[in-house]
């Protein structure tokens, strides 16, 4: 099993299955145009940087809604939450999507705006691979961040939705968020890595993806 990141908060799971989160067209954010094939699309939110799924290839079948339901053998799981801390009245609403591959309990956050309650918290768990934005200003900062990672405590952490060369978006970079980790805790990895199951840390890890 692969995990590929496409920028921003862009990801895709694949093996003989592929599921692709939160795509973006690439030239309307500065960075490169993702450029990849899915069987499964979830959408957090229908905002320009995360809905094109038109640039995804394939015969494939998109989620966007919150709930429970299966879609080619893949069980998915939305949680209704929001894009900033006033309940939506800013940026209105976003879904944190769970979904199980090969035994691997993945949660991608989306452009979650704020602390969850410990009813979110305690639906989502457990939580093997977390994708969570550390960027502020439209989402949760890095320290926000890393209490979401210490209360779901997953295998691994990936941060997303952070400043990198080219990106049009003012948010911030990478640093608040791996700040005081010790770097035996931190993998830097290219733009994928193979996954093994069998070989996930019993404690957390910090993925840091770059292009």
């Amino acid at each position: 099993m692969k995990i590929v990141w496409h920028g921003h908060s862009c990801f895709e799971v694949k093996n003989d299955f592929t599921v692709v989160m939160d795509p973006h067209d690439g030239k309307s954010i500065g960075i490169r145009t993702p450029v990849t094939k899915a069987d499964l699309v979830l959408i957090s939110h229908d905002h320009f940087d995360h809905n094109s799924s038109r640039i995804v290839r394939g015969d494939f079948v998109t989620i966007r809604d919150p709930g429970t339901r299966t879609e080619k053998k893949i069980k998915i799981f939305g949680v209704p939450t929001f894009h900033d801390g006033d309940g939506g009245s800013k940026r209105g609403g976003n879904i944190i999507f769970k979904f199980e591959m090969e035994g691997v309990a993945f949660c991608h956050c989306g452009d979650l705006g704020h602390d969850l309650s410990a009813e979110q918290l305690k639906m989502l768990s457990p939580i093997d691979i977390l994708f969570v934005p550390v960027g502020g200003v439209f989402t949760i900062d890095g320290k926000k961040a890393r209490r979401l990672v210490e209360s779901l405590k997953p295998r691994i952490a990936i941060p997303m939705h952070f400043r990198v060369g080219g990106l049009s978006l003012s948010i911030q970079t990478i640093d608040e968020f791996l700040e005081d980790l010790p770097e035996s805790k931190i993998l830097r990895v290219g733009n994928e890595v193979d996954l093994v199951p069998e070989e996930l840390p019993s404690e957390t890890e910090f993925w840091v993806f770059s292009a």
